[in-house]
């Protein structure tokens, strides 16, 4: 009988429960898909800066063991959780004084949505590709300049360091684990008995509708004109007709698309073009020629390839999934 891979959780008050438990599930299902003389595939174990019972921010709480010796990690994947409580564990300090040490010996080190914010803090991210919730890629971008965040990835490795998205985007990297460990085979009979997907169509972006909108700053320049496209997506539009909108230069209105969203005036009038498309989408819009007029693409051919470009999926296939 082999010995199980340690995975251990690492959480803190006011953590989201699903960025644990959901990881947990995944990890705790695969050694009903191994042979019964393996034994366990995995150990799993939560850990806190004080060990005991920590709150999540859904009011229940995980029995934990307070943070391990350093030098016991060999061989282990460590796991850290988001959740609202990430600003208070990062004033603090003690988490990522830890990680710093762990995650030089650990086999693997990742993180679940925001936890990522304390991977960053702990230095171990820097000139790495990473990932968190689509909501604080800004912040994250901003509070930590020399990471390369991925804002459409559900997840990311980079060497032994691995990051997520928002929450479920959590269990799409432990399948990814589970199938480094034992193989594809096993890895999809954890998805399908979960019922998830072993790879899961589209990136993050196509649960965002509203993701450029809430990054222009308020009163600014960009907000006006978003408020202005909205409803003008189906028109004909350029850069020259949008800045004269806002009574500024092309040249302007291009720096500030770039410093304020990271994006040119033709991408952010993509995107706002491709979330009226989703929004149409969602609410059951039964035909693709008028979804593409009225969203500005023009023709279904346009909308199919702008869907499957940015989102990974076609537009029948995103609107079967997220359809109310």
């Amino acid at each position: 009988m082999s010995q199980p891979h340690r995975v251990l959780l690492v959480v803190f008050p006011d953590f989201q429960l699903l960025d644990a438990s959901g990881p947990a599930e995944v990890f705790a299902a695969v050694s009903g898909h191994l042979p019964t003389e393996t034994g366990p595939a995995y150990a799993l174990q939560g850990i806190s800066v004080t060990g005991g019972l920590v709150r999540s921010s859904t009011g229940l709480e995980l029995m934990t063991e307070s943070l391990p010796e350093p030098a016991s990690l060999a061989g282990c994947t460590l796991l850290v959780a988001g959740g609202y409580g990430v600003q208070r564990a990062m004033a603090q300090g003690a988490l990522a004084r830890w990680l710093k040490d762990a995650a030089t010996l650990a086999t693997r080190c990742g993180s679940v949505c925001t936890g990522a914010f304390l991977l960053a803090q702990a230095g171990l991210l820097d000139g790495r590709p990473v990932v968190t919730h689509w909501k604080y890629a800004l912040l994250l971008k901003r509070l930590f300049p020399k990471l390369l965040v991925q804002e459409d990835a559900l997840f990311v490795r980079d060497g032994r360091f691995y990051s997520s998205a928002g929450v479920t985007a959590g269990m799409d990297l432990c399948l990814s684990l589970v199938e480094e460990d034992h193989g594809r085979a096993v890895s999809l009979q954890v998805a399908k008995g979960l019922v998830m997907y072993l790879r899961r169509p589209g990136g993050q972006r196509q649960f965002s509708a509203e993701l450029l909108a809430q990054q222009a700053p308020p009163g600014g320049v960009l907000e006006k004109l978003v408020q202005w496209l909205r409803g003008r997506l189906h028109e004909a539009l350029d850069i020259e007709v949008m800045a004269a909108k806002v009574a500024v230069s092309p040249r302007t209105l291009h720096r500030h698309c770039q410093a304020e969203l990271g994006v040119t005036p033709a991408k952010l009038l993509f995107q706002l073009r491709l979330e009226e498309a989703c929004r149409l989408l969602e609410q059951g819009a039964p035909s693709l020629k008028r979804t593409a007029e009225k969203s500005g693409f023009g023709s279904e051919y346009n909308l199919r390839r702008a869907f499957i470009h940015a989102l990974g999926v076609t537009p029948s296939e995103y609107r079967q999934r997220f359809c109310r």
